[in-house]
């Protein structure tokens, strides 16, 4: 019997030591044609076959990231004229962050992440 409490005791944690759970974001957080209510986490950022850009829309009171591609073999729609093939592919994508409020369209991402 002494096991089985010892067992308990390492997987359920203390009063003390829970984590304090990160509040959902209030408002609407829009991908495309999708629209969250109150969101938390991440959420597929699904690009259309034809090419047009996504319309994200952070109307939340917390600041979303447009986490980019990495790793990937396909170059993005329309790069800059500055950036060559060679060099597009060790130059890292940056994310994109939008404040609340605001919106973007994208042809680049693989996901929105409610911080």
């Amino acid at each position: 019997m002494r096991r089985i409490g010892t067992f308990f005791a390492r997987i359920i944690p203390k009063a003390g030591h829970i984590p304090p759970l990160t509040p959902p974001a209030c408002g609407f957080l829009t991908i495309g044609g999708t629209t969250y209510i109150d969101p938390h986490g991440t959420y597929p950022l699904d690009h259309r076959l034809t090419g047009a850009p996504t319309l994200v829309i952070n109307d939340t009171d917390q600041p979303i990231t447009i986490v980019t591609e990495r790793n990937h073999d396909h170059l993005p729609a329309a790069p800059p004229p500055h950036r060559t093939h060679a060099n597009l592919a060790l130059t890292p994508a940056t994310d994109l962050v939008l404040a609340p409020g605001e919106r973007t369209e994208t042809r680049r991402g693989d996901g929105v992440q409610v911080v």
